[in-house]
């Protein structure tokens, strides 16, 4: 019998999603989206739809809420398209306050797919933690991310550098083991998800959806079968650098089998931090949109993963996904030179094509106001007050990742019907 959770599902209708339809519901009773039907009262005290207070820690008969920040709302498409108030930097006629009040009555409806988290890494220094509750040993817990209203989270498999040559394929396993363990001890707020279906499934039952990857291409160790595997244990990213398959010189044609392969089982390409070769090859060879996890714009700070507005252009019209990074190294070190960036990529690549990567627990220091998973509204009302439609905005925290995963997830289910599994070996075809 069919897995259901395989079965994608649709968000509802935003601007620039012409394929969406109604959004994924919670069976009765379960989630905060099972009742909502009032709104945080001025004075902070819990309200019976589940939204919780204004610091987006919801609370149901004195306790904290399953779910506050990380459901949806089931507001129509109407609510999203209505022009945002106030135009120019932090000149928004709602003022400070009233911007960000509305970031997060808009956050409530379409949180944020946040596109980069280093806490798998981070938690193996730790003798002890406790997610559910907060853990100030690190930038990233349940209930900042519920107070950031964040509804999805990629966790990275990264790995140190310096790491012991042989090492890639042992180490991303035993970071793939530690993430499953972590899902697992803290079942009331994360879940892991393997489809764009599953991910809304998580947020409609007021979890955070866990998405696995990005991890190195070094740990295929140049296997098609390991890639195999490690899709089968939940991998969705991989990052296309650091392998002799894909270079300075671009893809070898082992590493064009690779993306071949990873569009067949719907393992999206990362291509922060490629050459300007492999990230045209993949462009041009992959069946489904490719995603930059950490990149932002060049022309405003020159940065090695920074993309150019020539490549934002190109991105745009193959509608990949620019995931800005919150990293003070990349965008600046305030929240308006990250809104800056966020303007930029979407004034060249088009609203479609840019998202959010918080980076966090990743050792990178954050702008101002960023610093932890707890600061998207405060991003959210500075786009706001620049004028941002909500529309965009929705694209910009939810819709553009679910568009991503879902083509992902229907390239694959093609492809699987006309293609075999490749056996291709890097002796065979690379020599």
């Amino acid at each position: 019998m069919a897995d259901l959770h395989d079965e994608p599902q649709t968000l509802p209708e935003v601007g620039g999603l012409d394929d969406e339809g109604p959004a994924a519901r919670p069976a009765p009773g379960e989630g905060p989206a099972a009742a909502q039907t009032t709104r945080p009262s001025r004075d902070g005290r819990a309200t019976r739809d589940g939204r919780g207070t204004r610091d987006g820690r919801g609370t149901r008969n004195g306790r904290p809420a399953e779910g506050t920040g990380g459901a949806g709302d089931t507001r129509s498409a109407e609510s999203v398209r209505k022009p945002a108030g106030g135009s120019g930097r932090g000149g928004g006629r709602d003022g400070a306050g009233g911007a960000l009040e509305r970031a997060r009555d808009l956050l409530a409806g379409h949180p944020v797919a946040d596109g980069y988290s280093g806490l798998p890494w981070a938690l193996r220094h730790l003798p002890w933690y406790d997610l559910q509750f907060g853990e100030s040993a690190l930038s990233t817990d349940v209930p900042r991310l519920r107070e950031g209203h964040v509804g999805a989270l990629l966790w990275s498999l990264h790995l140190p550098e310096g790491l012991a040559a042989g090492r890639a394929v042992g180490a991303t396993l035993e970071q793939l083991d530690l993430v499953r363990s972590v899902i697992d001890a803290h079942p009331e707020g994360l879940r892991l998800a393997r489809s764009a279906g599953q991910v809304i499934d998580a947020r409609n039952c007021g979890r955070v959806a866990v998405v696995l990857g990005p991890a190195t291409a070094e740990a295929l160790d140049d296997s098609l079968s390991i890639l195999r595997v490690l899709h089968s244990l939940g991998l969705r990213v991989l990052t296309l650098v650091g392998a002799s398959w894909a270079d300075g010189a671009g893809l070898t044609r082992f590493g064009e089998e690779v993306v071949r392969e990873m569009n067949r089982l719907g393992v999206l390409a990362d291509l922060s931090g490629a050459g300007e070769a492999t990230v045209g090859r993949v462009l041009a060879l992959s069946k489904t949109p490719v995603v930059f996890t950490r990149s932002a714009a060049r022309a405003l700070r020159p940065h090695p993963c920074n993309l150019s507005d020539a490549q934002l252009a190109e991105l745009g019209a193959a509608k990949g996904l620019c995931m800005v990074p919150l990293t003070a190294e990349q965008t600046g070190p305030d929240v308006r030179d990250v809104a800056d960036h966020l303007d930029h990529i979407r004034a060249v690549a088009g609203p479609d094509c840019v998202g959010l990567s918080g980076t966090h627990d990743s050792g990178a220091a954050h702008p101002q106001g960023l610093t932890d998973a707890s600061g998207y509204p405060h991003l959210i009302a500075e786009l706001l007050d620049r004028g941002w439609p909500e529309a965009d905005i929705a694209l910009l925290t939810w819709g553009n990742i679910q568009r991503v995963l879902r083509t992902a997830d229907f390239t694959a289910r093609a492809v699987q019907d006309r293609r075999k599994p490749s056996t291709a070996r890097i002796e065979e075809l690379d020599g």
